[in-house]
């Protein structure tokens, strides 16, 4: 039991699900705090099923790249290239996660079950394959992995409306995820080659990748203004953001100037505790 619940942690890409829920419980309180009050009920249950959309997308990765993770050294212990789970059960259970956690959340309401039916498909059946094709997969993936947030908030109303609220948070999210990859690109170029993943923007370790890693954490500072300038945010969210970003640029920065892998490690420990600084500071600075 003990090395199923391991591989199964696995196949779900355990962290990056977490990560994926908090960023959307986030927002459902974010959302609450506008219609008035806190359902709960409907947050336990955005949480459990953003776990099953978010688990049924990444084993569908995890089953469509099955033979190329066998060629990366950082994937070569997953349960499928490993041979210790067989497709057939990784896709029941990929099944299972995503249709369960999709009808809960249309349950919720229309939008938000039909925004996390598009993110599966859009992670697991566009973005995997066009990862070995262009670094435009970077973009690709991007609309995915920043849907976590509008999916929290719409799900905190019966009847969600478009507003600029969950625009800025799917925004924020959107910028934050390309010097994010591509900082995790430049550590794991070697390993991403042996597959023929191409993600860096030029793909390869240069000086005009750097740039755009620098450039795109520059873009965090007006995007990270946002909330403020659109009267949601307070002053103090403006500044952490600020000082946030300002980190985050510096070490890009120095990623610019000696293109190595040090740096870019920098940038992406940076940006793991970026976005749930953020969201977090935004939630309790929030002027409904």
């Amino acid at each position: 039991m003990k090395n199923f619940i391991d591989d199964f942690k696995k196949l779900v890409k355990l962290r990056l699900t977490l990560t994926v829920v908090f960023s959307a419980s986030i927002a459902f309180l974010i959302g609450s705090r506008v219609q008035g009050d806190i359902n709960w009920i409907n947050w336990a249950i955005l949480t459990v099923s953003g776990f099953l959309v978010t688990g049924s997308a990444n084993g569908f990765n995890e089953i469509l790249e099955r033979d190329l993770d066998k060629l990366m050294t950082r994937t070569a212990d997953r349960p499928l290239p490993s041979g210790r789970m067989k497709t057939g059960q990784a896709l029941i259970l990929s099944l299972f996660m995503g249709l369960f956690g999709t009808i809960l959340l249309f349950n919720l309401n229309i939008l938000t079950g039909a925004l996390s039916a598009f993110s599966i498909v859009l992670y697991a059946f566009i973005y995997t394959p066009v990862k070995r094709m262009s670094p435009i997969a970077v973009f690709v993936g991007a609309i995915p992995g920043a849907l976590p947030p509008l999916i929290g908030y719409f799900a905190a109303f019966d009847q969600p409306i478009i507003s600029w609220i969950p625009i800025i948070l799917f925004t924020i999210q959107f910028v934050w995820q390309f010097p994010h990859f591509w900082a995790i690109a430049w550590v794991l170029d070697e390993d991403y080659k042996k597959a023929g993943f191409r993600l860096l923007p030029t793909t390869k370790r240069d000086k005009i990748s750097a740039f755009v890693v620098l450039f795109s954490t520059v873009l965090l500072i007006p995007v990270g203004l946002l909330p403020t300038f659109m009267g949601f945010g307070g002053l103090i969210v403006a500044a952490v953001s600020v000082a946030a970003t300002l980190l985050f640029i510096w070490y890009s920065w120095q990623l610019f100037i000696k293109l190595d892998i040090a740096s870019a490690k920098k940038v992406m420990f940076t940006s793991f505790f970026y976005l749930p600084l953020i969201q977090l500071t935004l939630l309790f600075d929030f002027i409904s």
